[in-house]
């Protein structure tokens, strides 16, 4: 049975995943009710620019005074659209204090200040969903918080994404510049007129934590989270991955330390092994990789950003809530009762993969050897071309802390053999 009294939604922003929020409330209306056991109404639409011409939207539900119809007392649910961080906390508080239920997909605010929101929504026994915060129209968040619960998460690791991993796949496809491959993801709509969020990492950095607060139940901010983004990657760097059977790849790491005592979250470009399941993950799609004690390895893949897709997981999230409107009950709160410490970066265990300008003569590959040796890093593979006085040096190291690695790059510049460093990456997946 469908009850006749419909639930009253406010959307906040109608930009291209908003607009097909309302689009899709509309002509899924009938589905809508049958699934939530209630008529879904559209109650309002806050903007910034009301004329705007937005299909679908009855220009007597657009309003510019955001913080007036969060407030209205009469609202079930608030879907949050707008991105950032204010006016989007403050309107989200606002919308706990008046009783309604959030649905948002700012990953900026969850990451910086997601405490603060779940204990808003506790206080006032009100539901916060946030699935399109991650990965588009992948159900990852849910899975993770609801299907994972009885078992242990050690790690994620995950392509999420899409504008990052559109220029990687480019510049190994096609041989592109990095410079060219932005310019045709900027060409197609996958990058903004400033990419710098997508390509310096800010954006999967948000994610990453997202992912480990989650997965590891603890608090994990976005300054937890160790970000280095890909603008730094060379057709070089491209080529020495094919030769080692790797590909590079923009990841998010979220790890539970082998002692269990801590854990720690990454973003940065790696080469990953062609077998490895994420080594496949194409054009602008995303793919996250769980691994846990008794569900073993899982992965989730699907397009990670767009109108359409994201819409998909807010209505997802938009039903859920409704139902615990009509219900009493109430969705999963933060989970963080493991509070474990975030470690930092130079604890990590992982391999890198080392390109060094040097002089081409006898000596100076043991030189650059006995520098791996003091700082305790073990050497994997070396390869070695020279021509009229130079050679390029590209080391492959066994796993080893960060800290150790990093340490050993700054004894190799120091070097008059070495006259550069040409690159650095992370090699992981193995």
């Amino acid at each position: 049975m469908v009850r006749s009294r419909p639930l009253k939604v406010a959307l906040l922003g109608c930009g291209v995943v908003g607009s097909q929020v309302a689009r899709l409330m509309t002509t899924h209306a009938a589905d809508l009710a049958a699934r939530i056991g209630a008529p879904v109404e559209l109650a309002g639409v806050a903007v910034r620019r009301p004329d705007r011409v937005r299909g679908g939207v009855a220009p007597e539900l657009v309003t510019t005074d955001a913080a007036g119809l969060v407030a209205r007392g009469d609202i079930d649910v608030v879907v949050e659209l707008i991105g950032g961080i204010e006016p989007a906390r403050t309107l989200l508080t606002s919308a706990f204090e008046h009783g309604a239920g959030v649905v948002t997909a700012n990953k900026a605010l969850l990451a910086q200040d997601g405490p603060t929101l779940h204990a808003a929504a506790a206080a006032h026994r009100a539901d916060l969903w946030f699935e399109a915060a991650v990965a588009g129209a992948i159900p990852l968040l849910r899975p993770l918080r609801e299907s994972l619960a009885g078992d242990n998460v050690n790690r994620v690791l995950g392509i999420v994404n899409g504008t990052t991993n559109f220029i990687l796949d480019r510049m190994e496809s096609s041989g592109a510049s990095y410079g060219e491959a932005l310019q045709e993801a900027t060409a197609l709509g996958y990058a903004e007129a400033d990419p710098t969020a997508d390509v310096e990492g800010f954006d999967a950095a948000a994610k990453a934590a997202i992912l480990a607060g989650i997965a590891f139940h603890s608090r994990v901010s976005l300054d937890d989270v160790h970000r280095e983004g890909i603008t730094e990657v060379t057709a070089a760097d491209i080529a020495s991955a094919r030769k080692m059977g790797c590909t590079v790849k923009l990841l998010a790491i979220c790890e539970r330390a082998e002692d269990g005592r801590s854990v720690t979250a990454r973003v940065h470009p790696a080469m990953i092994p062609l077998t490895h399941p994420l080594a496949s993950v194409r054009e602008a799609y995303n793919a996250v990789f769980v691994e846990a004690d008794a569900a073993g390895q899982l992965m989730f893949y699907g397009p990670g950003a767009g109108g359409v897709p994201t819409a998909s997981a807010v209505l997802g999230d938009l039903v859920a809530a409704c139902r615990n409107r009509l219900s009493g009950g109430r969705g999963p709160g933060e989970s963080a009762y493991a509070a474990l410490p975030v470690g930092p970066m130079g604890e990590v265990v992982t391999r890198y993969h080392i390109s060094l300008d040097v002089a081409d003569k006898p000596g100076v590959l043991a030189q650059c050897a006995m520098v791996f040796a003091d700082q305790g890093v073990s050497i994997d593979t070396v390869r070695q071309t020279g021509k009229d006085g130079e050679a390029q040096l590209v080391v492959v190291t066994h796993r080893a802390p960060d800290a150790a690695l990093s340490a050993t790059v700054e004894e190799l510049r120091k070097l008059d053999t070495v006259h550069g460093v040409a690159s650095i990456m992370r090699v992981e997946g193995e």
